[in-house]
Order: structure tokens, then sequence, then C-alpha cells
């Protein structure tokens, strides 16, 4: 039996819209899979770097997983409330002969904004690089500090 279902799309029996969606999902990763010059943007794992950012009473901390970039491959920037880490990733290219079975790991340009909670004091921003991960020392202006206020 075939009734109208949500957005006035046909719905079969006890199907729904997410499995109707789902079933195309793995149609169109099927043809993605065959289709031999894929732009390899599609099949990426997400955006890059990966970010944290906290904070404790005097700084924000921002951390970005780098594997294999070089600090002097990197730029970072602070303007306003925000953070730009820009660079460029390298890896070791494996011969026109290599065929591969599953390639996740791209090389190329990067850049990543990052917003940060308050306000920052961009004169005193320190940055180390360490087993491939970034961190980036934040510390908040004055103004953005919490105050001890006394109670008389």
């Amino acid at each position: 039996m075939i009734y109208r279902g949500l957005f006035n799309m046909p719905a079969f029996g006890g199907r729904n819209l997410f499995s109707e969606l789902e079933s195309m999902r793995r149609r169109f990763d099927r043809m993605m899979s065959e289709w031999p010059d894929a732009p390899r943007a599609l099949a990426g794992a997400g955006v890059f770097p990966l970010v944290n950012v906290t904070e404790d009473a005097d700084k924000f901390y921002l951390r970005a997983e780098l594997p294999g970039v070089k600090s002097d491959a990197l730029d970072i920037q602070a303007t306003g409330k925000t953070i730009a880490i820009s660079g460029e990733r390298k890896i070791a290219e494996q011969g026109a002969a290599a065929r591969y079975h599953r390639r996740e790991r791209e090389a190329g340009k990067f850049s990543r904004i990052v917003q940060i909670p308050g306000e920052i004091d961009a004169d005193r921003i320190e940055a180390n690089l360490q087993n491939g991960i970034l961190t980036v020392a934040i510390p908040k202006a004055e103004a953005a500090k919490p105050r001890q206020v006394k109670v008389n």
C-alpha cells in the first residue's frame, strides 16, 4: 500500500523517509567508489585540523591536531576574537605504481579560523608544537578576567 508521507513523498508500508535517505546515501557512496576520478574532497574525513578550545581563569587554550606538519609550515594570526591557523601538510609520495585501497590522509594547504568566546590579549599569545599537537595559549584581556568582589 502506497500513501503520501512527509513532504508529500510516497511512503511504502513501514518504511519512512530516513530509510529512503539511507538507501540513497548507499547508492551514492557505491557510485562514487566506482568513479575512478572522484574528487578526494568528497571522501575526506572532515574539517582539518581538529580543534579543542578550553579555558582557565587566565587563558584560553586552543589545541589542534597537526600530525606531520612542521612548525615552519604554520601561520597563526590573531584578529579581534578569532585565531586563524593555516599551513601546509606534506606527505611523502608512494610512487606512481602504488595502488591505494584506502586513502584518507591528504596533503595540501589548510586553513582554520576559530572564534574565541571572550576578549583576548593578542600581544601575549604563545604557541607550541609538540608530537603533532599545536597548543596555543591565549591570555584573556584584563577586562574579560573575573574579578573577586569583597563583601563588606
